[in-house]
Formats: C-alpha cells, sequence, structure tokens
C-alpha cells in the first residue's frame, strides 16, 4: 500500500517533500531534479545549502545536489556543468509506502537543449530515502539515433560542523588530478582537508568513502558509495575563492564539503537506444 505525495511549495518553487514513516525527510525541487535537504531519521541536516542561493528559472542552486548533465565543469563547449541542473524536471512518482519513500523525475531534450547539445535523452532522477539511508540513482538513456557521448555528477555539498575537523577516508592509494595546480598526484593517506582551494577528481573509485568529523565532545560518520560513476571529486573553495562567489557567504567554505559520484576522466559512450545508470548511496552510520 503506498500513499501518493502532492507537489509543494519550498523556497518559492514546486517541491517533493519525502517522509518515510521512521521520519526521515528529503527535499526534492522540480527544478533541477535539485535535492536540497536530507535529514536522516533522529539525525541532523547532511547537506549544505547556501543561504545565499539564488532559487530563480534558469539559475542553478548553490548546494544540496545539483545533477551535472551533459557536461562537467568547463570541460567541453557547454556552459558550467551542463543544463539539467537549470532545467525544470517532470514528476513521475512520488510516494511513502510501510517502509520508506520514494520520488522519480526526468528530463528529457527539447528545442533549447538541441540548440546547445543536439541529442534526443532522457534523464530520470530516482530518490528513495529510509531511516539513515538516501539512494540516488541517475538513469541516461539515449534516444537519439546515433551514439553520443557525456559527463555526469552528482555534486553533493555536505554539512559540516567545522571543515578542520573533517577528514575523507576511502582514497588512499588512489590517484587523483588536482584542478588547481594542473596536475596528476596520488593519495596516499586519508584525506585531511588542507587550507585553501581543494579541487580534486579522483579515479577508478571502487569502495565506500567516509565523511568523518571529530569535534571534542561529538563524531559524525557518513558513508558514502556509488556505483556506475567511475570517479569522485572533493572540492571545497576555501576562503579566496568562496569570496569570489555571489551565491555564497564569505565564511561559507568552513560550513560545507563536497564529495561527488562522478564521471569526468573518461566520458560515458552511450549508443543509440542504450542506457546508463550511476549511484550514489549514502548512510548516516
Amino acid at each position: 500500500m503506498s500513499t501518493p505525495i502532492a507537489i509543494s511549495r519550498q523556497h518559492g518553487m514546486d517541491a517533493i517533500v519525502l517522509e518515510s514513516p521512521d521520519g526521515a525527510r528529503a527535499t526534492i525541487l522540480l527544478h533541477g531534479g535539485h535535492i536540497v535537504s536530507w535529514v536522516p531519521a533522529g539525525g541532523a541536516e547532511q547537506f549544505y545549502l547556501s543561504p545565499q542561493s539564488a532559487f530563480a528559472s534558469g539559475q542553478a542552486v548553490r548546494g544540496g545536489v545539483p545533477v551535472i548533465f551533459p557536461q562537467f565543469a568547463g570541460r567541453g563547449p557547454l556552459q558550467k556543468h551542463g543544463f539539467a541542473r537549470s532545467k525544470p524536471w517532470q514528476l513521475v512518482l512520488a510516494e511513502q509506502t510501510s517502509e520508506d519513500a520514494l520520488a522519480v523525475l526526468r528530463l528529457t531534450d527539447d528545442a533549447a537543449t538541441r540548440m546547445f547539445w543536439p541529442h534526443a535523452f532522457e534523464l530520470e532522477l530516482s530518490v528513495r530515502l529510509s531511516g539513515r539511508d538516501l539512494q540516488i540513482e541517475l538513469a541516461c538513456e539515449n534516444k537519439s539515433e546515433q551514439a553520443f557521448d557525456f559527463t555526469a555528477a552528482l555534486h553533493s555539498y555536505f554539512r559540516v560542523n567545522d571543515l578542520d575537523e573533517a577528514s575523507v577516508q576511502g582514497l588512499s592509494g588512489l590517484h587523483y588530478w588536482d584542478s588547481v595546480e594542473n596536475v596528476e598526484k596520488m593519495q596516499r593517506v586519508d584525506l585531511l582537508l588542507p587550507g585553501g582551494d581543494l579541487d580534486r577528481i579522483y579515479t577508478q573509485v571502487k569502495e565506500p568513502l567516509l565523511l568523518r568529523e571529530q569535534g571534542i565532545s561529538t563524531e559524525r560518520r557518513l558513508q558514502i558509495r556509488q556505483q556506475g560513476f567511475d570517479d569522485a571529486v572533493v572540492w571545497n573553495p576555501g576562503a579566496t575563492k568562496c569570496v569570489q562567489l555571489a551565491d555564497m557567504p564569505a565564511d561559507g567554505y568552513k560550513q560545507m564539503l563536497c564529495i561527488e559520484a562522478a564521471t569526468v576522466a573518461h566520458p560515458i559512450r552511450l549508443e543509440a537506444g542504450d542506457v546508463w545508470v550511476g549511484r550514489q548511496d549514502l548512510t548516516l552510520l
């Protein structure tokens, strides 16, 4: 037995508020298919959402989980991070069951997207919520008659109480591209977050990652697993670049860290009629 969930308004935009029977909640804007909040059962808000973010048609939201498609960053001829995060998505399904809550949203090509990226496609974003778990799945179907290439990411912004107390485990031994210094390096120990601009693309990520915050009297451990995405991007603008971001407070970098499930290093080639699927599963331990 399932109960439909109606569209509501959040941040002045159409949204779906998922709530599982155990009290976990997540909010998804139809604008961009953008998850802007996740509160696990018995937990606190896990995503960072900038208080200065613009909630406006055609503009990207700063924080939460932007959907990056069909181009990551400026690695191509399109606008930075592509167009999916600033387009209106269609609600396919939103319901609560006896065990969880689920929303499915869809984005298809239109005349505007074909002006910049001449391919027919269908994106489907599925968000499932239960207890201390949030499962995010992004699927892309090639509706064209020819193959196309794309890069994609779930650009998750995680809230941290203090960046100096945070670390990321599971990256040791991986090669990464340092986008700040434009050089390839290897991660030899767990990532203790350095001061300043941090922008790294870790490749061939096979094992779960762990975002850990170790305070004087508190500890938080968030497990991050991914499938279908080959890379993981770790990003924080640091003090200097954060000041230059119009949609973030000057000190906002202290309260956030992006750990993104991504496929960047090697674009996905999708043949006509084929489907690609990528997931990011989050668990508050």
